[in-house]
């Protein structure tokens, strides 16, 4: 056991002798769960690229590459819990760079940072919370089709989009919307503080702006990008080390299980058909910001 000590110790001297490290980690994409081949940024996916950002010799600060248009509230939460409880256990600060949208839970991924960076014309704010659908009950008696439905619980049917909207059911979904909004505002009261300019009236309505526009409501901290800030802050010999990142699309399609030879055509196009899906979901996500 000594012997393991000493040769961690040697490792670390010599790191420390290092140029400087920043881990960078990038969240990307549409928050949650989506549809088809295409994942979503949730815990389970980043998590492992956090923690080793965290742990890399030498490693003077973590920097969080975001672009998202938001998606899923509880997987911000988690992700944004996860990156304040390493940075506090580790004791590295964190920076976020906005690249084209932190917007929505992208923001909330945001505050999780000690300081947040965007480009004057990066997408940032949209402290909202808002649930879209579709209402089909004309649709069903102009084609003729007799939809039948059995609950067990009054409520388990609510919202249902094949009936008229019920006031009650929309009330109590008016409810849900705002518990979530409350625990968003909670989360940027606490990051951004004193550094908030501009009232939470204005702040908290869902409303965007652009990154220069955000740097005057104090939403962010400065404009720049991650690579000249970095350099600028820890010198020209900072090392930049990237953790993680999606595995092309077209590979993880022709990937086949071991023991199997061949392409599974059938696979092939059902996955393609979901990404065609995903590839839906995510652009309606980006087009909320004309992007």
């Amino acid at each position: 056991m000594g012997l393991k000590n000493a040769i961690r110790s040697v490792r670390a001297a010599i790191a420390r002798r290092g140029p400087p490290v920043v881990g960078v980690v990038r969240l990307s994409g549409v928050i949650g769960n989506v549809m088809g081949a295409r994942t979503g940024l949730t815990l389970a996916e980043v998590a492992g690229h956090l923690e080793h950002a965290f742990e890399l010799p030498n490693v003077k600060c973590v920097a969080l590459a975001v672009s998202s248009p938001g998606g899923s509230p509880v997987q911000s939460a988690l992700i944004a819990r996860r990156i304040r409880s390493l940075a506090t256990e580790k004791n590295i600060p964190v920076v976020a760079f906005v690249e084209d949208a932190a917007a929505s839970g992208g923001y909330w991924l945001a505050c999780a940072a000690d300081e947040i960076f965007a480009d004057e014309s990066s997408i940032v704010g949209s402290i909202g919370v808002v649930s879209a659908g579709f209402g089909f009950q004309g649709l069903i008696d102009r084609l003729g089709v007799e939809r039948r439905l059995h609950t067990a619980g009054e409520k388990k049917a609510m919202l249902d989009p094949f009936q008229p909207e019920d006031p009650e059911e929309v009330a109590h979904l008016e409810v849900l919307l705002a518990d979530i909004h409350e625990s968003f505002k909670a989360m940027v009261r606490e990051r951004r503080g004193k550094r908030l300019r501009a009232d939470e009236a204005e702040l908290f309505t869902g409303q965007f702006w652009t990154g220069r526009r955000a740097l005057e409501l104090g939403l962010v901290d400065g404009l720049g990008d991650l690579r000249a800030t970095m350099r600028s802050r820890y010198g020209d010999k900072v090392q930049l080390r990237l953790i993680g990142g999606k595995e092309p699309l077209w590979k993880r399609l022709l990937s086949r299980p071991p023991g199997r030879t061949g392409v599974d055509a059938e696979a092939v196009a059902a996955s393609l058909a979901g990404a065609a899906l995903a590839w839906i979901e995510e652009r309606a996500h980006w087009a909320r910001f004309g992007l």
